[in-house]
């Protein structure tokens, strides 16, 4: 048995979208009383660590719906049904950078919100970084402008709230540890 795990007695789905799907669960908690759990639902995702020649951290900067601003973040995506999460950083890093790379280490997994989703992020280094010459294309609802920074700007945007995410915070921190 898990500690405090909660058993699932009935799940109710709300919404199946595009990314997410939303679930209702009633649980048994540990205590033996009874209770619902909210759950989105989501495939996973990449995110790419990638670092220029010159020791810059690439980024890029987009608009985000749901916190009604543009943040500057590193290459991320969701991944796609039996894809792994090799391919998918590849992919996402061609895409929103026009990069390819010779090197790419696996760092860590994570979860995001594990407090109402189950999103994971797998997160990786780029490294031998090298331009594309025919570039993949963005999706078509994506737009991004690619940003090249020291350690110490990451830093700064940190403190800034110009990288505002988690992941991307993680990474400047990470830079930072390892230069």
């Amino acid at each position: 048995m898990k500690k405090f795990e909660e058993k699932s007695l009935h799940s109710t789905p709300i919404y199946a979208g595009k990314v997410i799907s939303l679930k209702v669960d009633d649980v048994l908690l540990p205590n033996g009383k009874e209770s619902k759990r909210e759950i989105v639902t989501h495939p996973g995702a990449v995110a790419v660590i990638a670092i220029t020649a010159e020791g810059k951290l690439v980024l890029v900067e987009q608009y985000r719906k749901a916190l009604e601003r543009s943040i500057i973040e590193i290459p991320a995506g969701k991944l796609e049904p039996g894809e792994a999460p090799e391919h998918t950083a590849r992919r996402e890093l061609e895409e929103e950078t026009g990069y390819g790379c010779h090197s790419l280490t696996y760092l860590q997994t994570f979860a995001t919100s594990p407090g109402f989703a189950d999103e994971v992020i797998h997160l990786f280094v780029a490294q031998d970084l090298y331009k594309i010459e025919a570039k993949a294309e963005l999706d078509e609802d994506e737009f991004v402008e690619l940003l090249e920074v020291t350690v110490e700007e990451a830093e700064k945007m940190v403190k800034e709230q110009g990288i505002f995410d988690a992941k991307t915070a993680f990474a400047a921190l990470w830079m930072k540890a390892n230069q």
